[in-house]
């Protein structure tokens, strides 16, 4: 069953010695032993049994500090829009040292933690949280680091690929090629575009690799242009290098082959200002729903928020969820995370498989003319 989100809709205003003197004369007996310190350690939260304490792992300085700021904004925005009065969630800097953020996350008495943010952070966040049966919900897409007590939100761009493959073999597509940045990003995307063809009945024809540069990607292109054979491409890559490479791809207007993107290119406003780009498809998590969140994100925090931020804010309503089946100060009850029917967010619906990969509803959009149209909605629920 999807989660309660009725609460996003609320969006409103907000915004963590003594020494013993030396004696002289031995006493007979040993002296009375100092009475026991009272209250709480300065270094440790105090016992919460009311709410449920998890952590946000986060950089809040360094540089991805705006990104990791823009992520925990969001989190404390999805607590005051549903008036949560059950959940303590506390932030931890991730930038200098995850491992020792996650320590104090862990000796703080938090039992879920949501990040970190990437995927270089997970191993030593994961050493400090997997022995004590605290769980990551990380907002990397790296899928590779999914297990049974790690779970990514990360928008993945496998699926994304796979979407969009699916479509445009729906369409009469049966031909593909690609042009894909070396490195982890482009093999996962080039992975998904194999698998995704040969499931719909159609072939990859041509496939070139480029160093995230613009000469070389130019370079990429020019190759796939001089191979020929198929009727669409992929560009695997964002918004700016895309407007590069689709010229070079797709010199003329209404020219073969159709282009197609990852969800990169959600929000980048070049992409409907290259002519080369007019009809191209690309698959992504809706945006109905970002408008009224970035509005009540400005009033709160005077700025944009990254797009990455509904992360923070889904995260923190998935927790909520889950609370309703959790006591405060026990063990999080993991399995509650690979319900089937999934949740929602302000993403749209997701779900996690058992492995920790996310699953997510997307929709396929077509620049057309200069502007913005979803052709593929994306589905409401899941039906297995």
């Amino acid at each position: 069953m999807f989660g309660d989100f009725r609460g996003w809709r609320k969006l409103a205003v907000l915004g963590a010695s003594s020494a013993l003197a030396a004696c002289s004369v031995v006493p007979k007996a040993p002296p009375p032993a100092p009475p026991p310190v009272v209250g709480p350690s300065p270094d440790v939260l105090p016992t919460d049994t009311e709410r449920h304490r998890v952590a946000l792992l986060v950089p809040t300085s360094g540089p991805n500090a705006a990104v990791g700021q823009s992520i925990a904004n969001a989190a404390t925005m999805a607590l005051l829009d549903t008036n949560a009065t059950n959940l303590r969630v506390t932030t931890y800097d991730t930038a200098a040292n995850p491992g020792e953020a996650a320590q104090r996350a862990v000796r703080d008495g938090n039992r879920l933690i949501l990040g970190p943010l990437l995927s270089s952070e997970i191993g030593p966040v994961r050493a400090v949280a997997e022995p004590v049966k605290v769980p990551l919900i990380s907002f990397s897409n790296d899928e590779t680091a999914a297990t049974r007590n790690i779970f990514l939100m990360g928008h993945l761009p496998g699926q994304s690929v796979t979407r969009v493959v699916t479509y445009a073999a729906g369409q009469g597509v049966k031909t593909f090629a690609a042009v894909v940045p070396r490195g982890d990003y482009g093999q996962r995307a080039s992975d998904a575009l194999m698998a995704a063809a040969k499931q719909s009945g159609s072939s990859v024809q041509a496939m070139e690799t480029y160093d995230r540069s613009n000469a070389s990607l130019t370079a990429a292109a020019k190759r796939i242009v001089e191979r020929g054979g198929y009727s669409a491409v992929l560009i695997a890559d964002g918004g700016r290098l895309a407007s590069q490479a689709a010229p070079v791809l797709k010199p003329a207007a209404g020219s073969t082959p159709r282009i197609i993107g990852t969800e990169l290119w959600s929000g980048e406003k070049i992409i409907t200002s290259t002519k080369a780009l007019d009809g191209a498809w690309f698959a992504a998590v809706a945006d109905n729903r970002f408008a009224q969140f970035s509005s009540s994100y400005r009033k709160r925090f005077g700025a944009n928020p990254y797009r990455l931020a509904t992360l923070g804010y889904d995260a923190v309503l998935l927790s909520l969820r889950i609370a309703r089946e959790w006591k405060p100060g026990s063990v999080f009850p993991i399995g509650k995370l690979s319900d089937k029917g999934g949740f929602l967010g302000l993403d749209g619906p997701f779900r996690f498989s058992r492995n920790g990969v996310i699953e997510r509803a997307l929709e396929v959009r077509e620049i057309r003319s200069g502007t913005i149209v979803t052709v593929s909605p994306a589905p409401t629920r899941f039906e297995d």
